[in-house]
């Protein structure tokens, strides 16, 4: 199910997510739905407070698969790197912004099992930015100009 997506400002995206301490058919489904949300509006990622869930859970594809990480952790980063960046809770707005260049991210796939994912490239970079939005942390945060491209 397509769900709708929360836009700044609204409170949920700026509020600590909550861990994940059970996996349900729930769980599975706002995955599934968080899914089909992402693709339904050109994105590649979604976390789950973008749709209003203050829980843990992450969805990403870069053009590679589909990646669903619950309680997904940033365990190891190198380098940087600096490019533009958007977010479907901020719609038509963007900005450069400097991330790891590599990273490692743990987390439990939808079935239960431990995942580890090491991504560069804007794969590393929409991880990032959806362990971010678990955390309240927007794009925009991170603007070292505080001036966003268009």
């Amino acid at each position: 199910m397509v769900r709708e997506i929360l836009v700044v400002p609204h409170p949920v995206l700026r509020k600590k997510a909550l861990p994940v301490k059970k996996i349900t058919k729930k769980t599975r489904r706002i995955l599934e739905d968080m899914a089909e949300t992402m693709y339904a509006n050109n994105g590649v990622g979604l976390a789950a407070p973008q749709i209003g869930i203050s829980e843990r859970l992450i969805t990403v594809d870069t053009g590679d698969g589909l990646i669903s990480l619950i309680n997904p952790v940033l365990v190891a980063s190198a380098g940087q790197e600096r490019d533009v960046e958007g977010c479907l809770s901020i719609p038509g707005q963007s900005g450069y912004v400097t991330r790891a260049a590599r990273v490692v991210v743990e987390g439990l796939d939808p079935e239960g099992q431990k995942k580890k994912i090491e991504a560069e490239g804007l794969l590393a970079r929409a991880l990032q930015h959806e362990i971010d939005h678990l955390d309240g942390i927007l794009y925009t945060d991170h603007l070292k100009d505080g001036k966003e491209a268009k």
